[in-house]
């Protein structure tokens, strides 16, 4: 089977484009494992590599720095719509975010956009409970078994 074409959908901003210079290194049937480079310029990391859980509602990425060496892990709560037509697999972003940072300090990023996507009526009563249980699995996840796990299909390309 082919590889997908990789798309990123995102709610604010409002965008869907194409990953079209991510390369796409392992895939299963649950698991994508990307490289890329920043889609735009950033003063504290270039690139970085992917691991999308394709049946868990996470992306966990590895956030590279300059130097090459870890700026964070970011994790996007996320769901994704596969059209077979097309061959094209949609990451669509449910907004809410866990960083892990080298010291081990996890950080629960905007719920502010989540809660903001709601009221406008960007994202429905399905969505949110989506975003909320996957945000809920995978923080229980990290504080009863660290992140080890979910960045293993990562770090056999890095490290």
């Amino acid at each position: 089977m082919k590889n997908p074409v990789l798309y990123r959908k995102r709610f604010i901003p409002d965008e869907c484009f194409e990953l079209k210079d991510d390369i796409i290194l392992e895939r299963t049937d649950s698991m994508i494992v990307t490289k890329w480079s920043a889609i735009r310029a950033k003063e504290d990391f270039s690139s970085g590599y992917s691991c999308y859980y394709l049946d868990r509602g996470i992306k966990v990425s590895k956030f590279i720095k300059a130097d090459g060496s870890l700026h964070y892990w970011y994790c996007d709560i996320v769901t994704y719509d596969y059209d077979e037509k097309t061959n094209i697999l949609y990451t669509i972003d449910l907004l809410a975010d866990v960083i892990i940072y080298p010291n081990g300090k996890v950080r629960v990023v905007d719920l502010d956009e989540l809660s903001e996507a709601f009221e406008k009526g960007l994202i429905d009563n399905t969505l949110l409970k989506k975003s909320l249980l996957s945000l809920n699995r995978l923080l229980t996840e990290i504080y009863d078994h660290g992140i080890e796990s979910l960045t293993q299909p990562i770090r056999k390309y890095t490290d």
